[in-house]
């Protein structure tokens, strides 16, 4: 292994992406018909100078959740994600770690549902990537890292987001993700991320360990959300949970009934709340809720 091989192989697979297929403006004088480090480095959320440094091989060792990053920013298959994995000198996940491949059909939907909130987590509910309306929605969060990502994490130990519940509402949706967590530890026992996770959080909150000793064990379930935004004021809106079986990857989607209130400020929400997004975020830059 050679960091040259990693540099030509991210070289040669993001001059195949085009921009519009990533979600990109395709204007400008463009040498390639690919992408520009600075757009793969919007996508993967990390610094142009990083990717420059991993294409010339002056960078070595970048870590599992950056080759993650950019393996689904440069939208590889299966077999090249592994690839990946090895020529950084890593281990590529096995089956008995959460899995967090997005496959193309999960990416398609992602990319063609452009006027909805959608976001994409793994088993364990940490968000893996969502597009701009979700960001929109609940706020970017494209700069957090580790567990800050993950949704159990920023529920119980994290800061107040913009959805708000009732208290009893609240009580339910706890139970249900410790639940679900609960559910995905025993299908995934032999990940190490999953175990670090679950210990801080026991650690650090007294309802969480509380709920995780009661054993409780389910789904968790759709519901409606009301969402308090700082430019449309209160939506309330449907939050589904489509789950991809086969890869065990969570799909949420907020929508609004036409012709509703909600609907027409998630309509002007599509217009100015992503104008802050333009240039600066991507469908794959991630946001949380």
């Amino acid at each position: 292994m050679t960091t040259t091989e990693l540099g030509q192989a991210l070289r040669r697979w993001r001059d195949r992406v085009a921009p519009a297929t990533a979600g990109l403006p395709a204007g400008g004088q463009r040498r390639a018909p690919g992408l520009r480090r600075e757009e793969l480095a919007l996508l993967a959320g990390i610094s142009v100078d990083y990717v420059t440094r991993l294409e010339q091989g002056r960078a070595v060792s970048p870590s599992a959740q950056v080759v993650e990053a950019l393996a689904r920013a440069l939208r590889l298959s299966g077999d090249e994600r592994a690839y990946l994995y090895r020529q950084a000198g890593l281990v590529p996940p096995g089956p008995g770690t959460v899995p967090s491949y997005l496959t193309p059909s999960v990416q398609r939907l992602l990319d063609r549902l452009v006027d909805t909130p959608v976001g994409v987590s793994d088993a364990a509910m940490t968000l893996l990537v969502a597009n701009p309306m979700y960001s929109a929605l609940l706020g970017d969060a494209s700069g957090l890292r580790g567990f800050e990502r993950n949704g159990v994490w920023r529920n119980f130990l994290g800061a107040p987001g913009r959805v708000r519940h009732t208290p009893d509402e609240r009580r339910a949706f706890e139970v249900g993700m410790v639940a679900e967590l609960r559910a995905t530890a025993a299908r995934y026992p032999a990940d190490p991320q999953l175990r670090r996770l679950i210990e801080e959080l026991r650690a650090g909150s007294e309802r969480f360990s509380e709920l995780w000793d009661a054993g409780v064990v389910g789904r968790l379930e759709a519901s409606r959300k009301t969402i308090e935004h700082p430019q449309v004021g209160l939506l309330t809106l449907d939050c589904d949970l489509l789950r991809v079986e086969g890869n065990d990857l969570h799909i949420l989607v907020y929508s609004a009934e036409p012709g509703t209130e909600a609907a027409e400020k998630l309509e002007l929400l599509s217009v100015i709340g992503t104008q802050a997004l333009t240039g600066r975020h991507s469908p794959s830059r991630s946001s949380l809720g």
